[in-house]
């Protein structure tokens, strides 16, 4: 089922996506070589509860997994998304990609960002930039009347056309009243038709890309998915309000 929301739901989705943007900005500035991802997810717990709401994702649960330890997922290098925050320390050279969640009040924000930690190498460097610009090419598309896979045709383009791939196993989601809803919003096209948009939808529009095969697997914790070739992936998302004029990004 497809949510439209009404004023007083977006605006409560707006806070919580605020919060969500917060962190990811503060992170960015704790990331370094030595720093541990269960040290990141420790901050972020304790600035979303500072703020009176609640991880989205700790204790969540999927089938075949345990429930979610952390209040993020803190992904390096080859881990597409899903990492589970842990006491290794991060090295310089890789990347990280952060995903959080925020439930306040009953309603969800979704953003993830990809960091280098230090200095990293130029295909790192090509691989985040060209994945946060596939996101951007794929929010432009998301205009009232317009289909979803006009945004997946867009993030499609700009990643193949850079040389990369999109994981097609994960998908961008329909957020807001629940963490995920429909539609399913893929970052590749889809022959047929697929949902139209409407103003008043907040979807989390998420590329996720690898620098080798678009094939992924997941380890046997039940999370953790990687790719299977073990080259590098990048992860951004951004929650945003769909509008009768330009897309509405709320996390940022």
């Amino acid at each position: 089922m497809i949510y439209i929301k009404t004023a007083q739901e977006i605006d409560g989705i707006r806070k919580s996506c605020q919060i969500s943007a917060e962190i990811l900005k503060i992170i960015g500035d704790l990331i370094k070589p030595g720093i541990t991802t269960k040290m990141l997810d420790e901050f972020a717990e304790d600035y979303i509860k500072s703020k009176g709401a609640i991880p989205a994702f700790k204790g969540y649960s999927q089938a075949g997994s345990f429930n979610f330890p952390g209040s993020i997922c803190a992904s390096p290098d080859d881990v597409v998304v899903h990492g589970i925050p842990n006491d290794e320390p991060l090295r310089e050279g890789q990347i990280l990609s952060i995903d959080v969640g925020v439930l306040l009040n009953g309603y969800y924000g979704d953003a993830a960002y990809s960091y280098s930690v230090g200095k990293i190498s130029e295909l790192k460097k090509k691989l985040i930039k060209v994945t946060q610009e596939s996101l951007y090419k794929g929010i432009r598309n998301a205009i009232d009347g317009n289909r979803v896979r006009d945004i997946s045709e867009a993030v499609q383009t700009h990643v193949e056309s850079n040389g990369f791939s999109v994981v097609k196993e994960l998908t961008g989601h329909g957020v807001g009243k629940f963490l995920h809803e429909d539609p399913s919003i893929p970052n590749y096209v889809i022959p047929g038709n697929s949902p139209r948009l409407r103003e008043g939808m907040t979807i989390a529009i998420e590329p996720m890309v690898n620098a080798g095969s678009w094939r992924v697997r997941t380890l046997s914790d039940g999370w953790t998915i990687v790719t299977e070739d073990g080259k590098p992936s990048a992860h951004f998302e951004h929650t945003v309000l769909i509008t009768k004029n330009e897309p509405e990004i709320l996390t940022i």
